[in-house]
């Protein structure tokens, strides 16, 4: 493994504050957390409870977009999202 390769982080490492993950998924922070409140994302917690997002999460934020823009609801969405990851 090369130098740059240890310095990234591993796709399921929660290192994104949300104001980041946000700005990376294209959303507005509360959006953010409205989806963790519904169960769709469920970013990492730091002690203090605070979110941390890991690369997977901010790919599943644009699942979870888009399958909104296409018009499915919350739980359509969280049942698809449990079906995949089966």
């Amino acid at each position: 493994m090369s130098d740059v390769d240890k310095n990234q982080p591993d796709d399921d490492a929660g290192v994104y504050v949300i104001s980041v993950a946000a700005e990376i998924s294209g959303m507005h922070p509360q959006t953010l957390r409205q989806y963790d409140k519904l169960g769709l994302v469920s970013p990492s917690r730091t002690e203090g409870r605070n979110r941390r997002y890991s690369l997977r999460d901010i790919a599943l934020l644009r699942t979870v977009q888009k399958l909104v823009g296409e018009g499915i609801n919350h739980a359509g969405i969280k049942r698809i999202i449990e079906l995949e990851s089966a």
